[in-house]
């Protein structure tokens, strides 16, 4: 993958894991009652899952020409070239069907399990990142 390409994707998902850090509420309770802080949140993992998954497909591209038949699929791709450890590649999977639900149904989303992954798994994407830059 192009390093320009790959530094301003990963810088974009640094950014967007930030405007969440920032917004998030300390309490769900909270959470629930702002909207704003809804909208900010399911946007930006929205983006950080899409622009992971961009990483992902280029490098797959890159190094084997195979590109996956899911976005999912992409991590696991990156799992079996040894980029990424299985526990990453199992947290980014389970992120595409976040993304799916927020994409396509976003009337359908849990609020519970936003505030989760916004207050629990950002890290995630830290590792994710850490993973790719040491390949």
């Amino acid at each position: 993958m192009d390093k320009v390409i790959l530094d301003k994707k990963v810088d974009s998902i640094l950014r967007c894991l930030n405007r969440i850090e920032t917004r998030m509420p300390n309490k769900e309770a909270d959470f629930f009652k702002d909207y704003d802080a809804q909208d900010v949140v399911v946007l930006n993992l929205t983006r950080a899952i899409q622009m992971s998954v961009d990483i992902a497909t280029h490098i797959l591209a890159s190094k084997d020409g195979a590109v996956p038949e899911t976005m999912a699929g992409a991590f696991v791709g990156l799992q079996h070239l040894g980029i990424i450890t299985g526990e990453t590649a199992n947290n980014m999977c389970r992120s595409v069907s976040f993304r799916n639900v927020a994409v396509h149904a976003y009337d359908d989303i849990d609020m519970t399990i936003t505030y989760a992954i916004a207050h629990n798994h950002l890290d995630d994407f830290k590792q994710y990142i850490s993973q790719i830059l040491s390949s």
